[in-house]
């Protein structure tokens, strides 16, 4: 496979806010610094939380694709990450990403699969695999209740 390039554009509106566009995508993200910084912006997305959602979502649609390869069924997926901040050397940085993804399996035999599935996302996730940040990840796995007649 050879290199694709994603061309993100930023064009700044006012104070510490910009706005994010891409061509092809009709929808815009506001972006600003967060307000944990001097003239920081509350409610708004901060370079830090996309970069925190870069990582999810590519954890997410990782695990896609490898349970569909691998067969998995499941019943419902979602995930929630937090990134840390901090001073590493005098520079701040995201130094770990902490995933907790949740899995509603359909049937109980397949804990093992979904156990591989899950460990296959974490070492192929691209996002992942392009940052310095530790990425680790909690699973729950539970298993659906099965209506009897």
């Amino acid at each position: 496979m050879g290199p694709h390039y994603y061309e993100v554009n930023l064009g700044w509106q006012y104070a510490r806010l910009g706005q994010l566009s891409a061509p092809g995508l009709t929808d815009t993200i506001d972006v600003a610094i967060p307000p944990e910084f001097p003239k920081g912006m509350p409610d708004v997305w901060s370079p830090e939380h996309l970069l925190v959602a870069a990582v999810v979502g590519c954890f997410m649609t990782t695990f896609l694709a490898v349970a569909e390869n691998s067969k998995l069924d499941f019943d419902d997926f979602d995930c929630s990450a937090i990134g840390k901040l901090e001073r590493v050397d005098n520079r701040l940085q995201i130094t770990d990403v902490a995933l907790t993804p949740k899995l509603l399996l359909t049937d109980e035999s397949d804990l093992e699969k979904a156990q591989q599935v899950l460990q296959k996302t974490q070492k192929e996730c691209l996002i992942t695999n392009s940052i310095r940040a530790q990425v680790t990840i909690q699973p729950t796995i539970r298993f659906a209740v099965k209506a009897y007649d």
